[in-house]
Protein backbone atom coordinates (compact mmCIF):
# COMPACT_ATOMS: atom_id res chain seq x y z
CA UNK A 1 0.00 0.00 0.00
CA UNK A 2 1.58 3.41 -1.13
CA UNK A 3 1.65 6.07 1.72
CA UNK A 4 2.26 9.79 0.64
CA UNK A 5 5.41 10.74 2.76
CA UNK A 6 4.49 14.02 4.29
CA UNK A 7 6.67 17.50 3.60
CA UNK A 8 9.58 17.72 6.06
CA UNK A 9 7.74 21.20 7.25
CA UNK A 10 3.82 19.80 7.07
CA UNK A 11 2.01 19.77 10.07
CA UNK A 12 0.48 16.79 11.52
CA UNK A 13 -2.83 17.66 10.30
CA UNK A 14 -1.63 17.68 6.98
CA UNK A 15 -0.52 14.05 7.58
CA UNK A 16 -4.06 12.64 8.74
CA UNK A 17 -5.35 13.97 6.03
CA UNK A 18 -2.82 12.70 3.47
CA UNK A 19 -3.76 9.35 5.25
CA UNK A 20 -7.05 9.53 4.80
CA UNK A 21 -7.18 10.49 0.91
CA UNK A 22 -4.92 7.03 0.30
CA UNK A 23 -7.27 5.05 2.16
CA UNK A 24 -10.09 6.59 0.42
CA UNK A 25 -8.50 5.95 -3.10
CA UNK A 26 -7.24 2.21 -2.16
CA UNK A 27 -11.15 1.66 -1.09
CA UNK A 28 -12.17 3.09 -4.07
CA UNK A 29 -10.12 0.39 -6.36
CA UNK A 30 -10.80 -2.59 -4.49
CA UNK A 31 -14.76 -1.92 -5.42
CA UNK A 32 -14.40 -0.96 -8.78
CA UNK A 33 -12.06 -4.21 -8.81
CA UNK A 34 -14.80 -6.81 -8.48
CA UNK A 35 -14.51 -10.42 -10.20
CA UNK A 36 -16.60 -11.95 -13.21
CA UNK A 37 -18.51 -14.41 -10.73
CA UNK A 38 -20.91 -13.47 -7.11
CA UNK A 39 -23.38 -14.80 -5.52
CA UNK A 40 -25.58 -11.98 -5.66
CA UNK A 41 -28.40 -12.43 -7.60
CA UNK A 42 -28.20 -10.39 -11.38
CA UNK A 43 -30.56 -8.05 -12.80
CA UNK A 44 -32.67 -10.21 -14.89
CA UNK A 45 -33.85 -13.36 -13.41
CA UNK A 46 -32.96 -12.94 -9.80
CA UNK A 47 -30.57 -16.14 -10.20
CA UNK A 48 -26.94 -16.10 -8.93
CA UNK A 49 -24.55 -15.50 -12.27
CA UNK A 50 -22.64 -18.50 -13.67
CA UNK A 51 -18.94 -19.12 -12.41
CA UNK A 52 -17.89 -17.57 -15.86
CA UNK A 53 -16.81 -14.40 -16.53
CA UNK A 54 -19.03 -12.81 -19.54
CA UNK A 55 -16.89 -10.47 -21.82
CA UNK A 56 -17.51 -6.91 -21.01
CA UNK A 57 -20.29 -5.26 -22.90
CA UNK A 58 -22.15 -8.52 -23.64
CA UNK A 59 -24.29 -9.05 -20.20
CA UNK A 60 -27.65 -7.65 -19.83
CA UNK A 61 -28.17 -4.05 -20.05
CA UNK A 62 -30.23 -2.19 -17.02
CA UNK A 63 -33.31 -0.29 -18.75
CA UNK A 64 -33.06 3.12 -17.49
CA UNK A 65 -35.92 4.44 -15.80
CA UNK A 66 -38.98 5.98 -17.63
CA UNK A 67 -38.71 9.88 -17.75
CA UNK A 68 -41.59 11.21 -15.80
CA UNK A 69 -42.57 14.68 -17.47
CA UNK A 70 -42.45 17.68 -14.51
CA UNK A 71 -46.05 18.36 -13.50
CA UNK A 72 -46.44 21.52 -12.19
CA UNK A 73 -48.97 22.95 -9.52
CA UNK A 74 -52.12 23.52 -10.51
CA UNK A 75 -52.88 27.23 -10.77
CA UNK A 76 -56.30 28.40 -8.57
CA UNK A 77 -58.66 30.05 -10.24
CA UNK A 78 -58.78 34.00 -10.50
CA UNK A 79 -61.11 35.51 -8.16
CA UNK A 80 -62.90 38.25 -7.80
CA UNK A 81 -61.21 41.62 -8.10
CA UNK A 82 -60.57 43.00 -5.27
CA UNK A 83 -62.44 46.44 -4.15
CA UNK A 84 -59.61 49.59 -4.27
CA UNK A 85 -59.02 50.87 -0.89
CA UNK A 86 -59.26 54.73 0.18
CA UNK A 87 -58.88 56.30 3.46
CA UNK A 88 -61.41 58.23 5.04
CA UNK A 89 -60.35 60.98 7.14
CA UNK A 90 -64.09 61.61 8.24
CA UNK A 91 -62.76 64.64 9.97
CA UNK A 92 -59.57 63.34 11.70
CA UNK A 93 -56.23 64.55 10.39
CA UNK A 94 -53.75 62.38 8.54
CA UNK A 95 -51.04 61.46 11.18
CA UNK A 96 -48.27 60.95 8.33
CA UNK A 97 -48.31 64.77 7.79
CA UNK A 98 -46.56 67.10 9.82
CA UNK A 99 -48.83 69.42 12.05
CA UNK A 100 -47.90 72.87 10.46
CA UNK A 101 -48.37 71.30 7.20
CA UNK A 102 -51.84 69.75 7.95
CA UNK A 103 -54.26 71.94 7.53
CA UNK A 104 -55.21 73.94 4.42
CA UNK A 105 -54.09 77.86 4.39
CA UNK A 106 -50.71 77.61 6.34
CA UNK A 107 -51.48 75.24 8.60
CA UNK A 108 -51.67 75.97 12.36
CA UNK A 109 -50.72 79.53 13.77
CA UNK A 110 -49.15 80.01 17.20
CA UNK A 111 -51.83 83.01 17.06
CA UNK A 112 -55.01 80.89 16.96
CA UNK A 113 -53.99 78.00 20.04
CA UNK A 114 -55.14 78.91 23.55
CA UNK A 115 -53.29 77.60 26.26
CA UNK A 116 -54.95 75.45 28.84
CA UNK A 117 -52.97 74.06 31.32
CA UNK A 118 -49.01 73.69 32.44
CA UNK A 119 -48.21 70.02 33.99
CA UNK A 120 -44.93 69.33 35.26
CA UNK A 121 -42.95 65.86 33.38
CA UNK A 122 -40.43 64.01 34.02
CA UNK A 123 -38.11 65.95 32.09
CA UNK A 124 -39.82 69.79 32.91
CA UNK A 125 -42.50 71.26 32.44
CA UNK A 126 -44.85 70.10 29.58
CA UNK A 127 -47.14 73.09 28.15
CA UNK A 128 -51.14 72.07 27.05
CA UNK A 129 -52.59 73.69 23.73
CA UNK A 130 -55.63 72.98 22.47
CA UNK A 131 -56.28 74.43 18.42
CA UNK A 132 -59.10 75.59 17.71
CA UNK A 133 -60.65 72.29 16.21
CA UNK A 134 -61.02 71.36 19.67
CA UNK A 135 -56.97 68.92 19.07
CA UNK A 136 -55.23 69.18 22.11
CA UNK A 137 -51.59 69.34 21.69
CA UNK A 138 -48.61 67.98 24.57
CA UNK A 139 -45.40 70.29 24.22
CA UNK A 140 -42.27 70.60 25.89
CA UNK A 141 -39.27 73.12 25.16
CA UNK A 142 -37.74 72.92 21.34
CA UNK A 143 -40.61 71.20 19.57
CA UNK A 144 -42.17 72.76 16.67
CA UNK A 145 -45.55 73.81 16.20
CA UNK A 146 -47.19 75.15 13.53
CA UNK A 147 -45.55 78.79 12.80
CA UNK A 148 -43.42 78.60 16.15
CA UNK A 149 -40.89 76.66 18.20
CA UNK A 150 -41.10 76.44 22.09
CA UNK A 151 -38.39 78.05 23.38
CA UNK A 152 -39.51 78.27 27.34
CA UNK A 153 -42.43 77.29 29.66
CA UNK A 154 -43.04 78.48 32.97
CA UNK A 155 -45.72 78.00 35.62
CA UNK A 156 -48.40 79.72 33.91
CA UNK A 157 -47.25 80.55 30.38
CA UNK A 158 -45.65 78.99 27.31
CA UNK A 159 -43.04 81.00 24.46
CA UNK A 160 -42.93 81.05 20.87
CA UNK A 161 -40.30 81.65 18.32
CA UNK A 162 -42.44 82.33 15.64
CA UNK A 163 -40.50 82.02 12.04
CA UNK A 164 -40.96 85.18 9.66
CA UNK A 165 -42.81 85.21 6.69
CA UNK A 166 -43.70 86.99 4.24
CA UNK A 167 -43.35 90.18 4.92
CA UNK A 168 -43.60 89.86 9.10
CA UNK A 169 -40.91 89.94 10.72
CA UNK A 170 -39.55 87.00 13.32
CA UNK A 171 -41.05 87.66 16.68
CA UNK A 172 -41.73 86.11 19.72
CA UNK A 173 -45.68 85.08 21.18
CA UNK A 174 -46.37 84.51 24.85
CA UNK A 175 -49.17 82.58 25.68
CA UNK A 176 -50.79 82.79 29.56
CA UNK A 177 -53.14 81.06 31.27
CA UNK A 178 -56.26 82.29 31.77
CA UNK A 179 -57.62 83.63 35.15
CA UNK A 180 -61.08 83.25 36.06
Amino acid sequence: MFEPRPRPSAEPRDRHVGRALAALAVAALVAGCGGGSSSAPDATGGKPASGTAQPAGTGPVAKPAPVMPAIAPKEPPPGPPLPAVTYEPQGRRDPFIAVSIAREGGGITVGTVRLVGVVQGRQGLLALVEAPDGIGYILRVGDIFGDGRVTGITANSVTFAVAARGVQKANVVTLRLATE
